[in-house]
């Protein structure tokens, strides 16, 4: 099987894990500090796998998003959209940081994000949040790290060739 076929079906499987991830429920409480998991799979994959998801697969993907939660039609979308073509644009740049400051490039790239979420929100007649609101980026750069980590071994395992003997 070829890389790139293998890397599809990895950009596949994660897809449909962090689509299920962002459809869980948490308690009130808790919510806010949910990252935006799919947000943070597009960043890896415009800095790994650009070939495997661009502005494209990035805006179908976000719509089939905002079906399954029932937000605003074509919110994630949008989101996901610019967030892929921020990250392929610096794609040199951050590609080449230590993980550490990959994190405070994810951080940046989802505090955006948030901002972005909250001008769709208040444009749709919702009230201004609370400040649990942007906690939510903080969580998700304390995640990249493992993130990372996990998809790369994932990657790198799909590309080693079967030992015969």
């Amino acid at each position: 099987m070829s890389p790139r076929s293998l890397e599809w079906r990895l950009f596949a499987l994660a897809v449909l894990a962090t689509v299920l991830l962002s459809l869980v429920r948490l308690p009130p409480v808790l919510a806010p500090m949910k990252p935006f998991w799919l947000g943070l799979l597009m960043i890896y994959v415009a800095l790994e796998m650009p070939r495997v998801a661009g502005l494209g697969i990035a805006f179908v993907i976000g719509l089939w998003l905002d079906v399954l939660v029932g937000d605003l039609l074509g919110e994630h979308a949008m989101r996901l959209v610019i967030l892929t073509h921020v990250v392929a644009r610096f794609r040199f740049r951050i590609r080449f940081f230590p993980v550490g400051q990959q994190a405070l490039a994810v951080f940046g790239l989802m505090l955006n994000d948030r901002i972005l979420s909250l001008w769709v929100r208040l444009f749709a007649g919702d009230g201004w949040p609370d400040l649990s609101y942007w906690l939510s980026p903080v969580i998700a750069m304390m995640l990249w790290p493992w993130l990372f980590l996990v998809m790369d071994r994932l990657r790198m395992r799909g590309r080693q060739k079967p030992s015969t003997g």
